[in-house]
């Protein structure tokens, strides 16, 4: 199941996306929420009732006509990685860590599929960095690695927009002053249910800036799995349906360049995910 949130005729929805079409969830079964993270927090019984809505095919609107906005955009918790692919730590000239590097975003830096990433005129770093994004289904504390999976409602593409003046030189290093600017978590554009991705640790990605490749690796690279980070995370605080957890981005970033290589106005990038989908974002000044 790929979802979707989408506007039609000034109306925003949950949909779920079937070949060059959009099918009306919540119109075609008014039960269904309305809202991601809603849907999420039904559980099961909003996905059996979302897939027989599916399986009859009705309520479908062109892809064309919609907009397609970020799956989710009021998370609870947005928890990203840092770290966590061995050639990434390497480029960042930082020793592969131990556990997990835990730093956060807010909500408010979420944008969606071709919404403008604005590079601010306070950073002249600011960097690209695609990622998996795990997409938490069921709440739970103290999850152990072997059950971590049945929390996972799906997965989507994100791309950690980072401005590494701040994170890496002011005082402190301010990793999540850095990671939090407005506009620095694009995601999107389908969160694919964890049906249809049958290995989440096996899924090619890569960035593209400019029709360029500038990163290009395999999920099997992460030093630190789905599983691990769930249980990592849990014995802290509790994930909730909606959390979004941003695994780490692979080697390739502009940091890691010479000459270095950062984000400019008119900039395109697209960062993709094997099965996921592809999101695409300009880029621009403030």
């Amino acid at each position: 199941m790929r979802l979707v949130t989408f506007t039609h005729q000034g109306q925003r929805r949950l949909g779920a996306r079937s070949g060059d079409s959009i099918i009306d969830l919540s119109t075609a079964d008014p039960s269904i929420p309305s809202t991601m993270k809603e849907f999420l927090e039904a559980g099961d019984n909003a996905i059996s009732r979302a897939q027989a809505v599916i399986d009859k095919g009705d309520h479908a609107i062109s892809a064309t006509d919609v907009t397609v906005h970020a799956p989710i955009d009021n998370p609870e918790k947005i928890i990203c990685i840092g770290l966590n692919y061995a050639d990434h730590a390497a480029e960042s000239s930082m020793p592969i860590p131990d556990e997990p590097i835990v730093f956060s975003k807010y909500a408010s830096s979420i944008i969606g599929p071709d919404e403008n990433i604005v590079a601010p005129s306070a950073s002249s770093q600011v960097d690209y960095e695609v990622e998996l994004v795990v997409v938490i289904g069921k709440r739970g504390r103290n999850i152990s690695e072997e059950d971590a999976l049945n929390h996972v409602a799906g997965y989507m593409v994100g791309h950690d927009v980072s401005a590494r003046d701040y994170q890496l030189e002011k005082p402190g290093a301010q990793w999540m002053m850095g990671k939090t600017f407005d506009t620095f978590a694009p995601i999107g554009p389908d969160l694919v249910t964890t049906e249809d991705v049958p290995d989440p640790h096996n899924l090619g990605i890569r960035c593209i800036l400019n029709g360029e490749t500038v990163q290009e690796s395999n999920t099997s690279q992460l030093i630190f799995d789905v599983p691990k980070l769930i249980a990592y995370l849990t014995h802290v605080f509790t994930l909730a349906p909606g959390d979004l957890i941003f695994t780490g981005t692979p080697h390739g970033v502009g940091m890691g360049r010479e000459p270095q290589l950062w984000l400019k106005h008119g900039d395109r990038v697209i960062c993709e995910i094997d099965g996921l989908g592809r999101l695409e974002n300009p880029v621009v000044s403030d």
